[in-house]
């Protein structure tokens, strides 16, 4: 007997990005190295910052953006930005 197709059964799938990497992926120890060092310049970054005005993106995440752009030879930060939507990695 064929079954009968249910369109809105797997509409949405609700799922963590940690869920779907692999525990023992490359990335996630790159990611606790990189979190480490930016840890220990954080304060030398806010330094730069003003304490008035309005908020700008943390630099910790533009480096670790930096940092997914070299490892895997995006060509510019616009393809990037697009990947950010496809790659479940980078989240």
């Amino acid at each position: 007997m064929r079954g009968q197709l249910d369109p809105q059964s797997s509409m949405f799938h609700y799922f963590s990005p940690e869920s779907r990497v692999p525990a023992d992926h490359p990335l996630r120890r790159v990611k606790k190295l990189a979190d480490r060092a930016l840890a220990a310049i954080s304060a030398d970054l806010n330094a730069l910052y003003s304490s008035v005005g309005r908020p700008s993106i943390p630099p910790e995440r533009l480096l670790k953006g930096q940092l997914l752009i070299a490892l895997y030879s995006i060509r510019s930060d616009r393809q990037f930005c697009e990947q950010l939507d496809y790659n479940i990695l980078f989240r």
